[in-house]
């Protein structure tokens, strides 16, 4: 029961940073459907802005998730102004190659700046812990989770309260009747696409704390995210964190059953992602638009 309570701990905590991961690359399929496969390079970009703020200046990464944000969100926008929105309207195929080539120059140049090292964010609180009911629950990783949950909330209430995100709900459901009504629809796609890319540096931010910092990280995540996104419900603020929680638990009680069978029969058995995925296979069949996702006529 003990092991049980504690995957389920890790699970929670894991899944709130997947939630973010894949929050804006949800919005950006949702809305725009573009795949973009930049995404993940955006999460790493965001994790070694994080570092060298650290490195060079001893910023706390919490304190940078907003610096991250402006950072990459600044760059998205700016991409999808004056690169994307001229392909935005060519078949999917079109920026889907784009993107995955952004994404690759992006990786090269992380390359040259920061070598292919590993590197961490190690602060003064990085080990410390506290536990609950025999549960160990790291502070790094319960305060992670808060904040994606902020994020979560923040990014909801702002597309449904404010102009610009009814806007950008508009422009999703009907891009003609938008344009009827006044909205700049290249400018609409700019901001999502920058909203994407911003919350994926602050992902990137929150993973550094935890994870290993190299040029090729953003890659795991990527595929991660393309699941969590298809599992709760494209476009969706909700739809990403419970995607995000679902997802971390179940990858949680896998990774026990894949240690099991390695510690038994072969090393790295690779199970959990074998497992993670044919729950999404269940989830889609049982309701193909995702948790959250609305059926459409």
């Amino acid at each position: 029961m003990h092991l049980v309570l504690q995957d389920l701990a890790n699970g929670i905590l894991a899944g709130g940073i997947l939630a973010v991961v894949a929050l804006g690359f949800s919005l950006v399929w949702g809305i725009m459907n573009i795949i973009n496969l930049a995404h993940g390079a955006f999460v790493m970009l965001g994790a070694y802005l994080t570092y060298q703020l650290f490195a060079s200046f001893h910023v706390d990464p919490f304190l940078s998730l907003p610096i991250s944000f402006v950072v990459l969100f600044t760059a998205g926008y700016l991409l999808q102004r004056y690169l994307i929105n001229w392909v935005v309207r060519a078949p999917i195929l079109t920026t889907f190659l784009l993107t995955f080539g952004l994404s690759l120059l992006f990786v090269n140049i992380a390359l040259i700046v920061w070598t292919g090292d590993q590197r961490g964010v190690t602060t003064a609180y990085a080990g410390a812990n506290f536990t609950l009911a025999g549960v160990t629950i790291p502070w790094v990783k319960l305060y992670t989770l808060l904040a994606a949950l902020v994020i979560t909330g923040v990014m909801h209430l702002w597309l449904t309260r404010s102009k610009t995100g009814r806007a950008i709900r508009a422009t999703s459901m009907d891009i003609g009747a938008a344009q009827l009504s006044g909205v700049r629809v290249a400018h609409i796609y700019s901001i999502v696409y920058g909203l994407g890319a911003g919350l994926a540096g602050v992902a990137g931010t929150l993973i550094s704390m935890s994870y290993a910092i190299n040029p090729n990280m953003g890659e795991p995540f990527l595929i991660k995210a393309f699941v969590v996104c298809v599992l709760g419900g494209l476009g969706s603020v909700q739809g990403a964190l419970v995607g995000g929680l679902v997802y971390g638990i179940v990858e949680a009680f896998a990774t026990q059953i894949d240690l099991y069978i390695g510690t038994q029969h072969i090393s790295g058995s690779g199970l959990q992602d074998a497992i993670a995925l044919a729950v999404l296979l269940i989830v889609l069949i049982v309701r193909p638009t995702g948790i959250m996702g609305k059926a459409t006529a």
